[in-house]
């Protein structure tokens, strides 16, 4: 498109000038009209329209190019007038929609304008409140690198790297330290990569693991999960408060208050030196770790208790000497050895990397140092247990959701770069420590970081206490509280994740993995626990049974998150009597109905209505049920067969609507084909019966999808190229949008591509609407490229000649629809002259208002020239289904909505909620 995807289009469609002046603005919780949709309650469009009938004019020949002549009644009144009126909906070209204004989604978090309501649960809803107006002011927002990757960098880089990596070397060698660290680094990135999926899953505020887990798997899984891990957090936070108190005691023994000596055996080389008899090295006593572990404790909780804003601005605090002291290990390890090193420390040497490249498993006391008579023997599965830790911490980015800029995009980005780096830091440090020190060093020295550090082993002593403190401060501070957007995951991943995180949960200890999943089943168990089920006989029909009342009563009787929202859709199969008798259903309709569900997957329900007499006809409706079944099972839908008996199409129709499903599983959306025969002498029924089974629809809060051109829809082995446009003129609850993106996983359409249509009034705003409606598609995980048509003012009077063949078969249609309609209107009035009453339709007093009838039609023109214009070779096109103007005649309706399809060879005319089916949330 030109102009960057804005089009100047000069068939404007009109807008009223709000009273500001500005025409682009965020509708509020006063435009009524917008969000309830409808034109069936009072002070709406149609209510609008309910006039006297004025004096016959002649029609008037508008062309149907750029510059209409609109007559001087139609002009859209002065901004005075708009404000004396309130701005109502009866100064609104696209009145016939039953809303004041174009499609306006800025400052929305839901589909259709209503307040979302806060949840209490992560199943009930959102968890936070939307409110129309000024946004609260909120704390400073951070992006990828401060939100998410220093966050999980400060707490993956913990204490075990500093004092354990070292000796982990030169007890499991070179080789096998490799195999550890790439089994752990790959289970922590599969399991950030569900963690990705899940992120991006919708946009995500505060609550941080359990938020993530609970909207994904339910509150159950959550709870189960999330308290887990927050035990889990308790003992991380106890290791690095140790850690650094074990730190500051070695780097300062004085400090200690009680004294321990750990004996080291004979023949053991201490600081390269073989010793003929005993030696003693000074360790910290477990007294002393714990008074001042405690005294730390408390002081990290009074930082907590000053709330979260002390506690981001400490933060930063303690990444730099992290940051720095690696630094000085690197810079010590490549310049080693220096003056007065110990001798175990070789520098980096080939040989000393021969010499650690395999293990040497052996006995050490409590302390970890060597002792053959010492109580713990190492192996390679107790090693996975004592590293494991250090490549934990992947979830400090999604403990700090709320305070994220952008979370979909900043949790997998940050969390994934922090565990490769920290990955592939961990193997480099291998080969490093491999190379520098005999394997008695690598044993033996406990701050052997510190002892190789340039310049000073005092920066490694100040880099570890500050990052151990650091992340035990986030571990304090983290609460524990699907159709994702990260293109990069797959459910086996995910899988494979858990098996590793399984298998190594198994490899550190068996039976502290029992009574972790022994735990985590009974909270599961607990949260989840309902009435114990009765025994209701024996054999799987009974089982079946007692399953399916099970799960209809658990889906509820209260409104289905959109989260959960899935189309149930209604397929009217024989609305017109257009099929021979021996054809149950159209074959396209039953495609269609596959193309509205995932994958094939969910519930329809076919239904066909016979005129006449239950008595006479039950007999013939058994036998029309049957047939419809096995069609519905040849064509493989997953559905079920209803054939209802009534006088007429409506009054079955209206049956239909009020008591069709159970609970929840009740039918949400109606779809029927459009109704090309109408004009048929021997069908005149159809208008009155196809307005009626629309206004039901919208009575009853149905979605209506109406199919035009269903002879010409493919099958699953036509492939269709192009574009599926949306012209989405009115909220309706986001399900045009599901529509396309359930299009997309069909075979016939996957090569197509999306493009949403939205129009502007002014050049000023094109630019700011598009990058709102790109932002709002972007929070709702669709791809589709957004085209904004800039309208221009009908008040100017010009005419100009038609030009091309597209505009001369819209004139030539508009003009035929308006002598119809006179026509049409002619016999009405006779009727009523020669009956002595008011117009009549079907038995019901009707309004003509034909100024409003010029408009309308009118419209329904300019939007077919603005299709036709933009989506003649497009493979289907969607757009809003307007409502039936109150009290105006059917016949004239269906001359609108003929108008609106003439020449577009595929579309779906779509009548949506007024309550939303996608979310912006996980």
């Amino acid at each position: 498109m030109e102009n960057g995807g804005i089009e100047e289009a000069d068939d404007a469609l009109p807008v009223p000038t709000p009273l500001n002046g500005r025409r682009y603005r965020p509708v509020g919780s006063s435009d009524r009209a917008v969000i309830q949709m409808t034109s069936m309650e009072p002070g709406s469009s149609s209510a609008a329209s309910i006039e006297a009938v004025v004096t016959p004019q002649p029609p008037r020949n508008l062309k149907p190019d750029a510059n209409l002549t609109i007559d001087p009644s139609m002009r859209e009144g002065s901004p005075d007038d708009h404000a004396a009126s309130g701005g109502s909906q009866g100064d609104s070209k696209l009145e016939l929609f039953g809303f004041d204004s174009l499609v306006n989604i800025l400052g929305l978090k839901s589909m259709t304008g209503e307040h979302i309501q806060a949840p209490s649960s992560p199943r009930d809803g959102e968890d936070v409140a939307i409110t129309i107006g000024r946004p609260k002011e909120t704390g400073p927002k951070f992006g990828t690198m401060m939100g998410v990757f220093v966050p999980c960098l400060q707490n993956i880089l913990g204490i075990i790297y500093y004092i354990r990596f070292t000796w982990i070397v030169g007890m499991a060698g070179v080789w096998q330290s490799l195999v550890l660290v790439s089994f752990c680094g790959a289970c922590t990135f599969l399991t950030g990569i569900s963690l990705s999926a899940i992120a991006t899953n919708g946009a995500m505020k505060g609550g941080g693991p359990y938020y993530l887990i609970g909207r994904a798997l339910g509150p159950e899984v959550g709870v189960s999960i999330g308290l887990c891990f927050f035990l889990g957090n308790a003992v991380a936070g106890s290791m690095y408060v140790l850690g650094a108190v074990e730190t500051f005691l070695d780097a300062v023994p004085s400090a200690g208050l009680f004294q321990k000596s750990v004996t080291v055996v004979n023949n053991t080389l201490v600081n390269g030196t073989e010793t003929a008899g005993t030696s003693t090295i000074s360790t910290p006593s477990l007294h002393d770790l714990q008074v001042y572990g405690v005294i730390v404790t408390i002081l990290l909780c009074f930082i907590v208790f000053g709330g979260v804003k002390i506690i981001n601005k400490v933060a930063p605090a303690f990444l730099i000497p992290v940051l720095f002291s690696l630094l000085c290990i690197y810079l010590g390890v490549f310049i080693a050895p220096r003056h007065n090193a110990p001798k175990g420390i070789t520098g980096l040497s080939i040989t000393t990397f021969k010499d650690n490249w395999g293990s040497d498993y052996q006995r050490t006391n409590n302390a970890g140092v060597p002792d053959p008579s010492g109580s713990i023997y190492w192996d390679f599965n107790a090693l996975v247990g004592l590293f494991f830790p250090a490549v934990t911490g992947i979830m400090a980015g999604s403990n700090r959701s709320a305070s994220l800029k952008d979370t979909q995009r900043s949790i997998p980005i940050g969390t994934l770069s922090a565990t490769l780096t920290t990955t592939a830091m961990y193997l480099f440090s291998v080969l490093l420590f491999g190379a520098l020190a005999t394997r008695e060093e690598l044993l033996t020295d406990r701050l052997l970081t510190a002892t190789v550090a340039w310049p000073a082993p005092a920066v490694i002593y100040i880099g570890i206490i500050l990052s151990t403190l650091g992340a035990a401060l986030q571990s304090l501070t983290g609460a524990p509280s699907w159709r994702p957007r990260w293109k990069f995951h797959h459910w086996s991943l995910s899988l494979v994740g858990a098996l590793l995180c399984v298998v190594i949960m198994f490899l550190i200890s068996w039976s502290f993995t029992v009574v972790s999943l022994a735990l985590a089943s009974l909270i599961y168990y607990y949260v989840s626990i309902k009435g114990k089920a009765g025994d209701w006989g024996d054999g799987f029909k009974s089982a079946y049974f007692q399953l399916a009342l099970r799960s209809l009563r658990s889906l509820g009787a209260n409104q289905v998150h959109p989260k959960n929202w899935y189309p149930i859709p209604l397929i009217f199969c024989r609305p017109w009597g257009k099929l021979p008798e021996n054809v149950p259903c159209h074959p396209k309709l039953a495609d269609f109905a596959n193309c509205m569900k995932k994958k094939g997957r969910g519930m329809s329900i076919f239904v066909s209505i016979m005129d006449g007499d239950y008595h006479e006809l039950a007999e013939d409706a058994k036998t029309a049920c049957r047939q419809l079944d096995a069609y519905i099972d040849y064509k493989r839908c997953e559905g079920v067969a209803e054939i209802i008996v009534a006088p007429t199409m409506s009054d079955g129709f209206r049956s239909i609507v009020q008591t069709m499903g159970l609970g929840n599983l009740k039918p949400n959306i109606v779809v029927m084909r459009y109704p090309e025969i109408w004009r048929r002498e021997n069908l005149t029924q159809i208008p009155s019966t196809f307005v009626s089974i629309i206004n039901y629809c919208i009575i009853a809060n149905k979605a209506v999808v109406i199919v035009k051109g269903l002879d010409e829809w493919p099958n699953e082995y036509q492939r269709q190229y192009g574009t599926i446009d949306l012209y989405w003129i009115v909220r309706d609850g986001g399900l045009m949008l599901l529509l396309s993106q359930l299009l997309l996983t069909k075979e016939s359409f996957e090569s197509c591509k999306i493009q949403v249509f939205c129009i502007s009034e002014e050049d000023t705003d094109a630019e700011e609407l598009k990058a709102d409606v790109k932002k709002f598609l972007y929070d709702l995980r669709m791809q589709a490229e957004v085209i904004v048509v800039t309208m221009k003012s009908w008040e100017s009077h010009m005419e100009s000649s038609s030009t091309g063949a597209q505009q001369d078969d819209s004139h030539e249609a508009y003009t035929s629809a308006q002598q119809r309609i006179r026509t049409y209107l002619d016999e009405m009035k006779e009727t009523a002259q020669r009956e002595r009453q008011p117009l009549m339709e079907n038995g019901r007093q009707v309004v003509v208002n034909e100024q409003k009838v010029d408009k309308f039609l009118c419209t329904m023109l300019k939007l077919n020239s603005t299709i036709l214009r933009y989506s003649r070779m497009a493979a289907v096109v969607l757009v809003s289904l307007p409502p039936p103007p109150l009290n105006h005649p059917s016949y004239f309706y269906m001359e609108y909505m003929d108008l609106l399809v003439e020449n577009v060879p595929r579309m779906l005319i779509v009548r949506g909620y007024t309550r939303d089916v996608v979310t912006f949330f996980t």
